[in-house]
């Protein structure tokens, strides 16, 4: 809910994969497509999952976007007729994209994000905490522990059908093939650095 706010800030919606982020960002998008609003999707290049100029979700709900590398290149399409901005996946992006967001709601315009908020390592994903402190609504979404059934908040990267090792790259664009959604509990990262041992004694 949004109340008596002049126009301008920022929305995150985040969780894990499978949690259904970009489903709530294209039901966003969609929303105010219907309101006649002036509305921008931007999404990574690296993404190119499911098509090259649209945000898909994995339901197969999708709109038009363009594919940007750098954060900066959303400049471009911006203009005065412009209210809102939406990025998907937008943890793949420089971290300049956190100062374009304020930027730009600074301005009166309205950004809506969706992003991975760990990596398959569980640990906080570059700079999405700092643009979820930034943020004035902040959704957090999530999936279905493919292995307990509970509430999962955490990404499996699955690689030839065991769990990734914590020295494998941060960054592996994927979906249902190398990605299970799992909760705390089932979370798996052989070899991850224990800080702390009394618990396990």
């Amino acid at each position: 809910m949004y109340l008596n706010q002049r126009e301008g800030w920022i929305e995150v919606i985040t969780g894990p994969m499978f949690a259904g982020k970009t489903e709530e960002l294209i039901r966003r998008v969609k929303r105010l497509e219907y309101a006649r609003q002036n509305i921008i999707v931007f999404k990574p290049q690296i993404d190119s999952r499911y098509a090259s100029d649209e945000v898909v979700s994995h339901n197969n709900n999708r709109t038009k976007s363009i594919n940007i590398v750098k954060a900066r290149e959303i400049m471009k399409y911006v203009n005065a007729e412009t209210d809102v901005v939406a990025i998907d996946e937008i943890q793949f992006l420089d971290e300049e994209a956190v100062e374009i967001c304020e930027y730009l709601a600074d301005h009166g315009i309205r950004v809506i994000v969706s992003g991975l908020d760990r990596n398959f390592r569980g640990e906080v994903f570059s700079f999405m905490p700092k643009l979820l402190a930034l943020a004035e609504y902040v959704t957090k979404l999530s999936a279905i522990c493919v292995k307990c059934h509970t509430p999962a908040t955490r990404t499996q990267r699955i690689i030839n059908g065991k769990p990734a090792a914590y020295d494998d790259p941060i960054i592996l664009v994927g979906a249902q093939d190398s990605y299970e959604a799992r909760c705390r509990h089932c979370h798996e990262v052989p070899g991850k650095p224990k800080k702390y041992d009394l618990l396990d004694q």
